[in-house]
């Protein structure tokens, strides 16, 4: 297969390239810094993978590429967590989220030959935040910074389907692996210091990276799947419990918590994507029989560290 990817070089968009070249596909790489995608992917490892720069906000010949591809992911996106949210920050947020995906379904309503699917980022920012209430794919939106976010970034890509292109959205959770979130952790909880934030009630819905490549492949490859899929594992755990299990993988200690107003003093607003959660569920992709291999926190964490 000829799939186009851009983000590929971020957490998961790296591990995302490494599983589709291992098994064959020749892989377009649509990098807005293509020295640095090229140094990743260099020629001698990954030979079937085409690194082609492109300016994320405005159609270019980048948009060439699209034409005889078999499938697109778009993985782009700026950082959520661990700044503070300027409305510069917001507006960069935003811009990387909904304006790319507009202007990448442009250039695939201009391809001589469209592809079959686009996989398409989004977040469970989506269903706002609870303490109580449990989400799967079919509840509603919440109404927060986020979620508009979520909103706007999904609508954007709906518009493929106009073009008889499938579309799948998966609302990704927090990826756990070596890097991504788990780098910024190890460090405090290495030296003893890691422990519950805020109350620790908050609910924190994780995915193994794994899984998440996997099932976006799996999402990719079978033409039933179509709309929104959680990129979820099965067992969402709270922030206490996950600080636990961290704490247990690594063998060190956790008991000394971050309180809530020292993390909203630091980020602001942003601090409501560590201190607020959701407890969402992969409804959709247990019903197609998905096999994750890593659907509890323990199982997860014992990977990452072994």
């Amino acid at each position: 297969m000829k799939i186009v990817v851009t983000g590929a070089t971020g957490f998961v968009g790296t591990k995302l390239v490494e599983s589709l070249h291992a098994q064959g596909d020749r892989i377009v790489v649509l990098a807005r810094d293509p020295q640095k995608a090229s140094r990743q992917f260099t020629q001698e490892l990954f030979p079937n993978v085409e690194v082609i720069g492109y300016t994320p906000f405005e159609l270019g010949d980048w948009a060439n590429a699209i034409s005889g591809s078999d499938a697109v992911i778009n993985l782009a996106g700026e950082p959520l967590a661990g700044v503070r949210w300027t409305d510069k920050r917001k507006q960069d947020i935003r811009n990387s989220r909904i304006l790319t995906t507009k202007v990448l379904v442009s250039a695939i309503s201009q391809a001589d030959v469209k592809p079959q699917v686009l996989i398409s980022g989004s977040a469970i920012g989506y269903y706002g935040t609870s303490l109580d209430k449990t989400f799967d794919e079919y509840s509603y939106a919440g109404d927060d910074f986020l979620a508009n976010v979520c909103k706007d970034w999904e609508a954007a890509a709906d518009a493929v389907t106009d073009l008889g292109v499938r579309l799948v959205k998966i609302r990704t959770g927090i990826v756990l692996g070596l890097g991504g979130a788990i780098a910024k952790m190890l460090p405090i909880f290495q030296v003893g210091g890691g422990g519950k934030i805020g109350t620790g009630k908050q609910w924190f819905s994780w995915i193994h990276r794994d899984d998440l490549v996997a099932l976006i492949i799996y999402a990719m490859k079978n033409a039933q799947i179509t709309g929104t899929l959680n990129g979820t594992a099965p067992k969402p755990v709270t922030n206490e419990d996950f600080t636990v299990a961290f704490a247990k993988a690594i063998k060190r200690p956790a008991f000394l918590p971050v309180p809530a107003a020292a993390l909203i003093l630091l980020f602001g607003e942003a601090a409501t994507v560590i201190l607020d959660g959701q407890r969402v569920v992969p409804h959709k992709a247990e019903i197609d029989k998905f096999p994750f291999q890593y659907p509890d926190i323990d199982t997860a964490l014992n990977q990452i560290f072994a």
